[in-house]
């Protein structure tokens, strides 16, 4: 198999029904492939590390650590706005960088992402960046890293999970890469079934709340999208709501079909029957699931910070629910 550089979105993933983290899963299974080259970011709660350990995808770390960059680039940031021209330059960029942000906002398929479009508008942002702030600090120092990232990769075969925005440069340093080509690509069970769990972990005041838990309630599940994870969310919303029992039913029904996997799931669902056990006056045993969260080797760190503030401080919903 050749190296096939797999667009990655990050967080976005969350965003896209038809190109989110289980359809990763579906593409690397319709290349053949039972591993994955990591040369994303290293972000250990991208929602792809749930879904490729999940469906037993192998997951190999191959990106160099630059994590420097982004405090540097950071640091340009808050030093360009005190000089006249910096505050042109840093509108510049901001121009540059919001073709690529409607792109990334908008519905994305794996044609879509592979696109030459896409590829042209990746290229005219870096582009832009580096001539409106310079190769460096102000490119988070990308050709460097992608010369090393590309030395890395060299010799490989496999798939490539690589952030979207690079992989113009990484075409052109590994000319014997190519993108997924599968033009009959269409995302399937797991995909329909992830983008379901995505959209109800982003409530809008006007969502069908009813229909929505109606949806979830209907389902199975999957080794991606467990059960438990559609129950979490559906508890989510009788949560909202303020139906509590609704709530800590589903919670106590998710919390006994934990397994290790998605690594992500377990310390979600603890630290919410947390909640729900404070919201119902019993301050123990929501004590001993903060504890349980606090216990595990992974958790999400939105689980840590409700668990470590539900130990000091009992949780109460707000008087208006």
């Amino acid at each position: 198999m050749p190296l096939t550089l797999m667009p990655d979105l990050g967080d976005l993933l969350r965003l896209s029904p038809q190109y989110n983290a289980a359809t990763l899963t579906e593409i690397v299974r319709e290349l053949g492939a039972s591993e994955v080259w990591w040369a994303s970011g290293p972000d250990p709660e991208h929602p792809a590390r749930d879904s490729f350990g999940a469906a037993r995808i192998a997951v190999h770390d191959v990106a160099p650590d630059w994590a420097f960059a982004e405090a540097e680039y950071q640091q340009l940031l808050e030093f360009l706005p005190q000089y006249p021209q910096g505050k042109v330059r840093l509108r510049a960029a901001a121009e540059a960088e919001a073709e690529l942000s409607a792109l990334l906002t908008g519905p994305l398929t794996l044609a879509s992402v592979t696109s030459p479009q896409t590829l042209d508008v990746a290229r005219r942002y870096h582009a832009a960046l580096a001539e409106t702030l310079g190769e460096g600090p102000g490119t988070r120092h990308q050709a460097r890293r992608l010369d090393e990232l590309a030395g890395r990769l060299g010799g490989q075969s496999g798939v490539v999970l690589a952030a979207l925005d690079d992989l113009p440069g990484l075409l052109e340093r590994l000319p014997d890469a190519t993108l997924p080509h599968l033009p009959h690509f269409q995302p399937g069970e797991a995909s329909r079934l992830r983008a379901l769990a995505d959209r109800a972990g982003q409530l809008r005041e006007d969502d069908d709340l009813n229909a929505l838990t109606a949806a979830l309630g209907r389902e199975t599940g999957d080794a991606v999208t467990p059960l438990a994870e559609l129950d979490y969310h559906a508890a989510g919303i009788f949560l909202a709501t303020g139906d509590l029992e609704s709530a800590r039913s589903l919670l106590e029904k998710a919390a006994h079909g934990l397994s290790d996997l998605p690594r992500s799931l377990p310390g979600l669902v603890l630290a919410r029957l947390g909640q729900v056990r404070d919201a119902q006056g019993e301050r123990d045993l929501a004590r001993r699931s903060y504890q349980a969260v606090l216990a595990l080797n992974f958790t999400p760190e939105v689980a840590r910070e409700t668990a470590r503030a539900g130990m000091q401080t009992p949780f109460a919903l707000a008087a208006d629910e």
